[in-house]
């Protein structure tokens, strides 16, 4: 099944953390799975999307996670590492890849956490037994991680003044990992690349409106997550046109050498 969050919906339940706001979009993640639920298995497919905002001047220190991730950089700007990142740039990292700090700039910084695993939060390097259990997932996992420069989100204006679809990969490797930009006129439908080779897509809308899967009008940070078993996503852009930024998993983990 498709599933849709309107981000003006989503943002009901935006809540305050120690490390700043977090807005669960889809999926149940560790902030909002009561103690005692059970949780998802490794094997299971189980989309996860939430924002997450830092002030000016925060830093989220070096950390890894057990699944499979992308995050989706949709406001403000900071560094990743040594690396200027911001609106509206993709970092991917495979599970047991650790990476950071994200260090947010005067005007602070806002991205989407996006899994198609559970994972049951942070392992900061600052702690022995984190560190400890990197050192021994390196028989089954190697660091892997890819990103792209920031390049802002179209203009209505632009978007209004375009005849046809535009479409653009801005991510790829060759196990099945990709991203793409996608650019719609106003009005216009855009069918999506084919889930079934992959581990699932998440879509997020960058400028303007669409519908897809049966929803009202998503606008801005509205997202999608589109199974394997889903068929292409097809989706059509409101009066204004829209800009949608599409991130795919692999199929499973691929050993790096």
């Amino acid at each position: 099944m498709i599933l849709t969050a309107d981000a003006e919906i989503a943002r009901e339940n935006r809540r305050d953390t120690p490390r700043g706001w977090t807005t669960p979009f889809i999926g149940g993640n560790r902030y909002t799975v009561k103690p005692g639920d059970p949780t998802p298995g490794p094997e299971t497919l189980h989309p996860v999307a939430f924002l997450v905002e830092r002030g000016p001047g925060r830093v989220t220190h070096p950390h890894f996670h057990q699944a499979d991730q992308f995050q989706v950089f949709v406001s403000g700007y900071g560094k990743l590492g040594p690396h200027e990142t911001g609106s509206v740039a993709v970092h991917y990292t495979d599970a047991y890849s650790a990476y950071g700090p994200i260090a947010a700039a005067d005007q602070g910084i806002t991205w989407f956490t996006l899994r198609n695993r559970w994972d049951p939060g942070a392992k900061y390097m600052t702690s022995l037994e984190s560190r400890a259990e990197l050192r021994a997932s390196r028989d089954r996992h190697t660091h892997w991680e890819l990103s792209t420069e920031p390049e802002p989100a179209i203009t209505e204006t632009s978007l209004r003044a375009m005849s046809a679809v535009g479409r653009r990969q801005v991510l790829e490797d060759e196990h099945g990992l990709a991203s793409w930009r996608y650019q719609l006129p106003p009005g216009a439908v855009m069918t999506g690349p084919d889930p079934s080779a992959s581990g699932g897509q998440f879509w997020v809308v960058l400028a303007g409106t669409v519908s897809a899967a049966g929803s009202t009008q998503l606008g801005l940070n509205s997202t999608i997550f589109v199974g394997p078993e889903d068929g292409a996503l097809l989706a059509s852009a409101g009066p204004n046109g829209a800009e949608m930024l599409c991130v795919q998993f692999r199929v499973a983990y691929e050993r790096r050498g």
